[in-house]
C-alpha cells in the first residue's frame, strides 16, 4: 500500500466514540487488574477516572456486564466480577477438551513454516525480574496456543479456543504478576513443540493436556497463597 493510500485509509477511518473509548479503557484496567476482582465501583467514580461524562461510562458498563467482567447491582452500583476457584477450574476444563483435540489435528496438519514460527513464540519468557512486560508475555502465550488451534485447520474449533484464551487473559495476568512462570511455560511449550514436530498426535494431545493442568494448578496455588489476589474459594 502506497503512502497516499495509507493516508486515505486513515482519513476514512471512523473516529472511536466516547463509549468505545470508555469500554476499551475500563476493559484494559479490568484485564490488567488495575481494577481488581471484587472491587465496587460507581459511574461517577469511573467517569472521573476516565475524565469523561457518565453517559459513555454507563454504556460501556452495559457491554462489560454482558461480557461477564462487571456485575450490576440496582441502586448500588457495579462490582468487578470476582474470580473463583471454580471459575478457573471450569475454564481450564473446557480449554483442555478443546486444545487436546486441536493438538492431535495440528500434529499432522501444521506446515514446517508454522512449526518454525511456533518455536519462536515459545522463546518468549517472563520472569518478575526480566525485561518482558507481563502483557507482552501473556499476548505471546495466547498467540502460541492460537497458532496450534489454527494449525488444526478447523475454523470453528479455532474460534472456540481463541475465545477461551481471551477469557483467560485476566487470569494469566493475575498469575504472572505473583509468580515466575518462565520455567514451567518453557518446559511445557518445548514438550508440545517436540511432539508436534514428531508428527505424533497422541504425544501432542498428552503434552498440551499436561500443560493445561500444570497451568491450572500453578495459577490456583499462587492465587490462594497471595492475599492480594482477591480470589474467592
Amino acid at each position: 500500500m502506497s503512502t497516499g493510500q495509507k493516508a486515505a485509509t486513515k482519513r476514512n477511518e471512523k473516529p472511536q466514540s466516547l463509549t468505545d473509548q470508555a469500554y476499551s479503557g475500563l476493559r484494559e484496567e479490568i484485564i490488567t487488574c488495575r481494577l481488581r476482582p471484587g472491587t465496587e465501583v460507581g459511574e461517577q467514580e469511573l467517569a472521573l477516572r476516565l475524565n469523561m461524562s457518565k453517559t459513555p461510562v454507563r454504556e460501556s458498563l452495559v457491554r462489560l456486564t454482558l461480557e461477564g467482567l462487571v456485575e450490576a447491582f440496582p441502586r448500588r452500583g457495579y462490582r468487578i466480577t470476582p474470580v473463583t476457584v471454580k471459575d478457573i477450574t471450569d475454564i481450564f476444563t473446557v480449554r483442555k477438551a478443546l486444545e487436546t483435540v486441536a493438538a492431535e489435528l495440528a500434529a499432522v496438519r501444521m506446515s514446517e513454516e508454522e512449526l518454525d514460527a511456533l518455536k519462536t513464540l515459545a522463546d518468549q519468557t517472563y520472569g518478575q525480574d526480566s525485561s518482558l512486560p507481563v502483557l507482552e508475555f501473556v499476548s505471546a502465550n495466547n498467540i502460541f496456543h492460537a497458532a496450534i488451534a489454527e494449525g488444526a485447520r478447523v475454523p470453528r474449533l479455532r474460534a472456540l479456543i481463541t475465545g477461551y484464551l481471551e477469557e483467560c487473559t485476566r487470569l494469566f495476568h493475575m498469575g504472572a504478576t505473583i509468580r515466575d512462570v518462565t520455567p514451567e511455560t518453557q518446559q511445557d511449550h518445548t514438550r508440545i513443540i517436540d511432539a508436534l514436530c514428531s508428527r505424533d498426535p497422541a504425544a501432542s494431545r498428552e503434552a498440551i493436556a499436561l500443560h493445561t493442568e500444570n497451568t491450572r494448578r500453578g495459577l490456583i496455588s499462587a492465587l490462594i497463597s497471595d492475599e492480594a489476589s482477591s480470589l474467592e474459594l
